[in-house]
Order: structure tokens, then sequence, then C-alpha cells
């Protein structure tokens, strides 16, 4: 990946995203999220709260056949959403809605969803109103997800999310019983250091299940991109 800092445009090997409307910038989770996600075979996808679109285009990318809806509640994300998608390649294949994921729906129901949702879960408002609505849980808590899924999901059907891997014990006991978790991946930023953040998956199904649980080291100690992360990210990263 690169950064033309001018423009706010981050350049991936088949797509390009502009970040300077949205509120939630390009990051890390977001590209883990998208790499990570078991998309490849899906048919319809939902990118919940879609902010750049980044995740939305990187399962456009994975997954060949998919229509791709990706809802924000916000407009100036909406917007910059439907300009990088327009930019890229799979312009035919995504759709773009502004709206509250609280109370969407669609005709068609999703064999996944992707989520990168707020997880600022004290009381303390980041200052910017429009990263407020974006990353704090009064807006979206973490129910509204799993209501979302089981509204919205086939049978077998999927949610994978990233989180803050403080908050990955209290997404589990809220989908208890609704959703079973079916894999886990605690990613550790620096070889040596705790879980920073877990990437989860969900499945929509009457049966308990045991999930498929391992760890993902971003960094060694040296400070070099590990294998198992460059392998990971290489079909998108132009570093790698």
């Amino acid at each position: 990946m690169s950064h033309d800092y001018s423009h706010d445009m981050f350049r991936f090997k088949h797509f390009s995203v502009e970040d300077s409307l949205s509120a939630m910038k390009i990051g890390t989770d977001g590209v883990l999220l998208g790499a990570w996600a078991d998309v490849a075979q899906s048919r319809h996808i939902l990118d919940a709260g879609t902010g750049t679109g980044l995740i939305a285009l990187m399962a456009a990318q994975r997954s060949t056949q998919a229509r791709i809806v990706a809802v924000d509640i916000v407009e100036a994300a909406t917007e910059e959403a439907r300009s990088n998608v327009a930019m890229s390649q799979w312009q035919e294949r995504i759709e773009v809605v502004q709206h509250d994921l609280r109370t969407f729906d669609c005709d068609t129901k999703f064999d996944h969803i992707v989520s990168n949702p707020p997880f600022f879960s004290e009381p303390q408002l980041p200052s910017d109103l429009a990263r407020s609505v974006a990353r704090h849980t009064t807006t979206l808590e973490y129910d509204d997800i799993v209501s979302l899924a089981e509204r919205l999901l086939i049978e077998g059907g999927k949610l994978s999310v990233i989180l803050p891997f403080d908050c990955g014990a209290r997404m589990r006991s809220v989908a208890f019983g609704r959703l079973w978790l079916s894999r886990q991946t605690d990613v550790i930023t620096t070889e040596g250091d705790k879980p920073r953040r877990v990437l989860m998956e969900f499945t929509l199904q009457e049966q308990p299940m045991m999930p498929r649980c391992d760890e993902l080291t971003i960094r060694d100690a040296s400070g070099e991109y590990t294998q198992k992360y460059r392998q990971l990210t290489e079909e998108f990263y132009l570093m790698f």
C-alpha cells in the first residue's frame, strides 16, 4: 500500500481508496478483516458500516461472483464510498446505501456480513461528530450487529467482525444462543505482545460448533512483517 498524502489516496494492487471525507480512515483493522473474512465463495455480501468502502472493495476482489451491498449511516462516508467504488473495476457488483443499520432491511438475504464496528463503549466521545457516530457504541451496540445478522443472514450464513481484543468476550456473550462462534484469530501487533485485536466469525445455525482458533502476529521482534501477515495481505498491499 502506498499513500499519496496530497490527495488522501491509498493505492492497493487492484484498486485505490480515498479517505478524505469519511471519519474512519484507512487502517490495519479494515485490511485485516477484508483479507481474513471467508468470502471467496460468497454470492451476497453485506458490508455493515462501510466507511470508505475498503472492505466492500476487498470482498469484490476476493469473491468474483458476489453482489455486495455496502451500508453506512453517515452521508459523507457513503458519498466517498460511492466515489471509490466508481473508480474500481467492480462498480457493477457493489451498491452503496446510506441507512441506519439498526433499521436496514433488504429483500435479499446474505450469506456473509462483514463489519468493522464501533468500539468505544465508554461515555467519552471523540470531539469530531462524524467520528463519534461511526465509533461510539451508543450508536451501534453489539446487540444491533447480532440482530442484523439474525435478520439478514441465510441459514448457515456468516458474520465476520474485527474488535479490540478486550471486547471479544462481550461480543461472544451477546451472540450466545443466537450465532455460534466458528472461527477466531487473535491479532498480536508485535511478537511478544498481548493480542490487541480479535477477528471473529460467527455462523447462523441451530447447533453449537467448536470454533477454529489461532493467532496472527503482524511484526516479528525485529520489526519485520511476519510471513503469515504477508501471505494474508499480499493480494492487496503494494509492498508485498
